[in-house]
């Protein structure tokens, strides 16, 4: 029998991108030898250079104190260049698919002309205090799209899903020119605050047929949010989609107008079908257009710079708490006294602040 005669055929499998990155010879060659200062930064960012932008936010993440002093010059130097971005938050329940709706709406975007950063925030273990760190792994297209860079960022037991830093990573990836910037969380919780404190524009997605009609309808979160997207609206899933749009729309509805007098609407998309995108986009279209003309969204920037002010003064006097010699000396021994019942945890608390 001959290979022409055998009932077996292989057929073509989808075809897969490059495992490498095309551009990974490029960065690499860009790739300084010498240890890099706050102009040298500066420069690179200024330029568009994607490896000193990576390097610059790997610098900013640093808990070193030095690496710290070079930071705040660097930011200090990246805000006359920056603010010019739309920048969108995107949260939902873990499984709602924010990975696949992020690639497919970044696509989206960058085939439009604009430059797209994500900022992927991944959960950190509280016992290995480790993060895997794969988003880049699930957005293998828009990963290798010259129009787009992603970060994905450990969030280090921040509340909200938010890495401490990623209001500074917002300031340098603006300073390299991206005008869209998504910042995707860890998933819904009481805290989403703090992403709604550094975005213009607040997404949620939602599935449809998880749980009961009312266990999706969170009137925290609802009322943070500036658009909901039934996510995976295709298939068979298609009319539970669509009921599901008309139930959360009805509960938009009830709530009181929003300062920034815009309406919350609720709508369905299919990434994989590639469904929807398009009226996401020109919903974000829409409202910053109102926010801009009401003056809503300078307020909101000016009210964000306040609050991020205040995060600031708090994440120092944290840092200088425990980077203190004399509390490190003796913390031990006074966490040994609470532990077995010698002293309280309010007076030992009292008693290390005075220290300090």
């Amino acid at each position: 029998m001959t290979a022409m005669d055998s009932a077996l055929k292989v057929n073509r499998g989808v075809p897969q991108p490059p495992d490498i990155n095309p551009r990974a010879g490029d960065i690499l060659k860009k790739r300084p030898g010498k240890k890099l200062d706050v102009p040298d930064f500066l420069d690179g960012i200024r330029n568009g250079d994607i490896s000193i932008l990576a390097q610059s936010i790997t610098l900013i993440e640093s808990t070193l104190e030095q690496d710290r002093r070079k930071a705040r010059k660097l930011v200090s130097a990246c805000l006359p260049l920056s603010g010019n971005s739309i920048r969108i938050g995107i949260t939902g329940v873990p499984g709602v698919g924010k990975s696949t709706f992020i690639e497919a709406f970044g696509k989206h975007i960058t085939s439009e002309g604009h430059k797209l950063a994500v900022l992927a925030i991944d959960p950190s273990s509280e016992r290995s205090k480790g993060s895997i760190l794969g988003d880049k792994t699930r957005m293998e297209t828009l990963a290798n799209n010259p129009m787009a860079f992603i970060r994905p960022s450990p969030s280090s037991g921040s509340l909200g899903g938010v890495a401490r830093k990623t209001r500074e990573t917002v300031i340098l990836c603006e300073a390299a020119g991206f005008d869209t910037i998504f910042i995707e969380t860890v998933g819904v919780g009481q805290s989403e605050t703090a992403v709604h404190s550094m975005t213009d524009f607040f997404l949620l997605l939602m599935l449809s047929g998880a749980g009961d009609g009312l266990q999706g309808i969170k009137r925290g979160i609802m009322e943070m949010s500036d658009l909901l997207v039934i996510h995976k609206a295709d298939g068979t899933n298609v009319e539970k989609a669509l009921l599901a749009q008309s139930l959360y729309q009805g509960a938009l509805d009830l709530f009181p107008p929003a300062p920034s007098g815009w309406k919350s609407p609720a709508l369905t998309a299919s990434s994989v079908e590639g469904k929807g995108l398009d009226k996401i986009a020109e919903c974000i279209a829409d409202y910053m257009k109102l926010t801009r003309e009401n003056g809503y969204f300078r307020k909101k920037r000016s009210e964000q710079a306040v609050y991020w002010m205040r995060e600031s003064i708090d994440d120092f006097l944290l840092s200088r708490f425990y980077g203190n010699t004399t509390i490190k000396k003796i913390l031990p021994e006074v966490e040994r006294k609470v532990r077995e019942g010698e002293t309280d945890s309010f007076h030992a608390a009292s008693e290390l602040l005075n220290l300090l």
